[in-house]
Order: C-alpha cells, then structure tokens, then sequence
C-alpha cells in the first residue's frame, strides 16, 4: 500500500519541472491527483490550455501509472481561480486530504531597474496564490471535518536573499512568515502547515551557472521531501522548512540572539552604545 492511498492531492504548478515530479511520486504513492498548471512561458505570459497542454500531459502521465488525475489552468492568483482549483478535486474525487503549493514564475532584474509589473506578476503568483489556494484548501478541509496537510514553496533565495530577485526573494521570504502563521492557526484544525525550499534544475533555472553540467539535483530530488510532509509520516510536525539541494537535506530557522541587556535596568539604549556593543548583540 502507498503512503497517500486513497488521498486525494491538489499540487499547483505540476505542468512541468518540480511540479510534475510531485505529481508523478505521489501518484505512485496511492494519491489521486489535481494537476493544475496554466500552461505557460516561466514569466508566465502565453498560458495554455486544453489536451495538449503541459497540465493534460501529466495527468496522462499518472493515468498511465494506474492512477486517477484531473487537470486545472485555473490562475492560482485569483480568488476564483484557487477555489476551482479544490473544487476540481472535490468534484472529481469527493474530497481533498493534502495540498503542494508549488506554481510560479519569473522575472528576474536588478532592484534599481525592475519595473511594477514584474513585482506585481511574480508577488500574485507566489504569495497571493499560495495565500489564496491555502486558504481555499482549508477551508475545504474544515468542511470535511478537519484533517490534511498542506506544503508551501519557498527558496533559498526567500530565505537568504539573492541577487537581481528582489521580487522573488519578497514573494517567498512572505510565504515563509505565512507558513508560520498558517501552521498556528490551523492546528486546532488538524491541519499541518509545512514548506519546501528547492534547489534544482528545472526549465525555471536551467540557465543559471550554478546548474551548468549539473545532474545531480533534479526535481526527483525534491518530491520526496514534499511526500513526506504530505504524508501521516510527518505526524504533527508543523510550521517547519525543509531545504533539498540534491542529495542535502537541511533545514531554515529563523534565530534569536541572546542579546545584550543595558547595565541600567530599564534604560535605554542611545544609538552610539548600540554602536560599541553592535558584537555583544547580534552574536549567536
């Protein structure tokens, strides 16, 4: 028997690339599967549609697999988009257990000459769709009486930054802090609320030097980590980012230092005794 037999999971952006990759293991898993993807460029303009776009290829993939699967090219940034997203699960196979946040774009450009519209697109893709198609999912979940598990996608570049992806950077740095939220809010709902950070190969960053010859991190690397976290093997955990670069497993915390009291109880601090105990308060 699979890990998710009889699960039913909805995984965003699973037209290609990482996506697809989660489908395809989860499916060999038992899952029945929602592939949504609209089919478009990795800026996200020319979406596409119908049996010969990259949503249908993969369904026919899992299909072929011995699974069941439902195509979506719903928008994942609007509010109507993301609610047909679930209903498509809820609709084809009756319920939803386990959603995969995973669907995005680029457009990379230095701070000083990116321009409104590339923050906009990439900002509406990642973060408000993951809040959007989240909050549907949970819903959904909560109807049915509570229980499941959803797994958001950040990076490493949400995390630490990165260089001309200041629009990126923002949109997954945002979906850090509402996955923490998320998974506060929603344990009272059963509901284990985890993320992702990849590192892999993908038509998103094949072009990048770090990936030039690489083969060894691969978006098979990745959807075994997204298994887990959708899976009752993750029992309770909740709120956590797990990072896959490869055949590396590690994980982002965000940390708080010790710090520095002023010898004054009760005092407070001028910049320039700030300034001389910079060290004392930032050291770990």
């Amino acid at each position: 028997m699979g890990i998710l037999e009889g699960k039913v999971a909805v995984i965003t952006g699973a037209g290609g690339g990482i996506g697809r990759a989660h489908a395809l293991l989860f499916a060999r898993e038992g899952a029945k599967v929602v592939v949504n993807d609209m089919g478009g460029a990795r800026d996200g303009a020319s979406a596409h549609a119908g049996a010969d776009s990259a949503a249908a290829k993969v369904v026919a993939e899992v299909q072929a697999l011995g699974a069941a699967a439902v195509a979506s090219f719903a928008d994942v940034s609007t509010e109507d988009g993301a609610k047909s997203i679930v209903d498509a699960g809820v609709k084809a196979f009756g319920r939803v257990d386990a959603l995969v946040n995973n669907a995005g774009i680029l457009r990379d450009k230095s701070f000083l000459k990116m321009d409104a519209a590339m923050w906009d697109a990439v900002v509406a893709v990642h973060l408000t769709g993951t809040f959007r198609v989240s909050q549907a999912f949970a819903r959904q979940l909560v109807a049915q009486g509570g229980g499941g598990r959803i797994v958001n996608t950040t990076s490493v570049s949400g995390m630490m930054g990165n260089f001309g992806q200041a629009n990126y950077a923002a949109a997954k740095a945002g979906i850090y802090g509402l996955t923490r939220t998320m998974s506060i809010e929603l344990q009272k709902h059963r509901i284990t609320v985890n993320a992702l950070a990849p590192i892999a190969k993908t038509r998103m960053t094949e072009d990048l030097p770090m990936f030039q010859g690489v083969d060894t991190m691969t978006p098979e690397h990745i959807a075994p980590a997204a298994l887990f976290l959708a899976s009752d093997l993750a029992g309770d955990k909740t709120g956590h980012v797990l990072a896959v670069a490869g055949s590396r497993l590690y994980a982002f915390k965000v940390i708080e230092t010790p710090g520095k009291f002023k010898d004054e109880d009760g005092g407070v601090w001028t910049a320039r005794e700030i300034a001389d105990n910079w060290e004392s308060i930032v050291k770990s």
